[in-house]
């Protein structure tokens, strides 16, 4: 396909592998974000020293703290901003996006108050200006930042309410090493991405306090229990979570060595509170977030998810680790 003007808002770890997976491919690229220290230190070296030291930006990629440059003449929009900012920067980014844009989430999670998914959350406040908009997509599946930038083989999927949209940024991402499958279940994907990363916490504590391989193989299948009641719940395909964007997402975030999530439940488990642990991160783990709005949305849909709850206890009321692993494992028995 032609190459297209794309802009990437957000220049964190995920916003800086995609920006260079598309300049990679040919797509002129600008990248975005709110912190112009940050983006100044980008210009200067040509590389996100902070995120992913070492990696080269390609000439095709224009970094700015200016939205405005970022989305003038592009009418493809990468979001990859933290699921707590979407609503702040998305509502800066409206009045800028030119006629008949096309947008895409590659957040991770849900937002506090409303209990909005990112693309119900666009979708809002584009009802709440009476803008008319293409339907946003949605990119998910297990992919580390890093990996993706060092162009190692990854495959995710995208989802949109218009299929052709769905394509269509299908033929934008995929490269040989970045395989991109479709899917016609945006609220499975979302509630999939966000709602692993709650798991992934629990599952860093599970082996920060010693607990072994049976019981974190068996706090991420029940992990996947209580994503697919919710997601179920809400409307999602149940095949979703048996796929790229579910299980597969799930395992590498509560296995691998570079998921930020893990680590934060890691640090929880050596008793660090959360300034301490956002401290050493230098990242968001927006599990900590998603765990307050998975809890209220469970309460909501009266979903059982014992393991969030214990997460919620945890992160949000400090009950220790070991007496929430304790409680989790002396549950009553019920059956599926």
């Amino acid at each position: 396909m032609k190459p297209e003007r794309i802009a990437v808002v957000g220049a964190g770890s995920w916003g800086t592998a995609l920006a260079l997976l598309l300049a990679k491919k040919g797509h002129s690229v600008s990248l975005w974000d709110i912190a112009a220290d940050h983006m100044a230190a980008i210009q200067k070296k040509r590389s996100n020293e902070k995120y992913l030291p070492g990696i080269p930006f390609p000439e095709n990629i224009m970094a700015t703290a200016s939205l405005t440059e970022a989305v003038r003449g592009r009418r493809h929009i990468c979001l990859v901003v933290p699921s707590h900012g979407l609503r702040q920067v998305y509502s800066q980014l409206q009045p800028l996006l030119e006629e008949n844009s096309f947008i895409i989430s590659a957040i991770k999670g849900i937002e506090n108050d409303t209990l909005l998914t990112m693309s119900r959350l666009i979708g809002s406040l584009d009802e709440t200006i009476g803008r008319a908009a293409n339907p946003p997509a949605v990119l998910s599946g297990p992919s580390f930042a890093l990996e993706v930038a060092k162009d190692m083989p990854t495959a995710v999927s995208i989802s949109c309410s218009d299929p052709a949209s769905a394509v269509m940024w299908q033929h934008i991402f995929s490269t040989p090493s970045f395989r991109v499958y479709t899917s016609g279940d945006v609220i499975g994907l979302e509630l999939a991405a966000a709602l692993k990363n709650v798991i992934a916490i629990a599952t860093g504590i599970c082996d920060g306090i010693g607990y072994g391989s049976n019981a974190g193989a068996a706090l991420i299948t029940r992990g996947l229990a209580e994503i697919s009641r919710l997601g179920i719940a809400l409307g999602a395909n149940p095949a979703t979570f048996l796929g790229l964007s579910g299980v597969g997402d799930l395992i590498l975030t509560c296995t691998g060595a570079l998921s930020r999530n893990r680590r934060t439940g890691l640090m929880l488990a050596e008793g660090m509170n959360l300034e301490e642990i956002n401290e050493r991160l230098q990242m968001v783990a927006e599990g900590v977030k998603t765990t307050r709005s998975a809890f209220h949305l469970a309460r909501k849909m009266g979903i059982e998810m014992p393991i969030v709850e214990q997460m919620y206890q945890i992160i949000y009321n400090g009950k220790n680790c070991a007496d929430a692993a304790r409680d989790l494992l002396l549950r009553e028995l019920k059956p599926e």
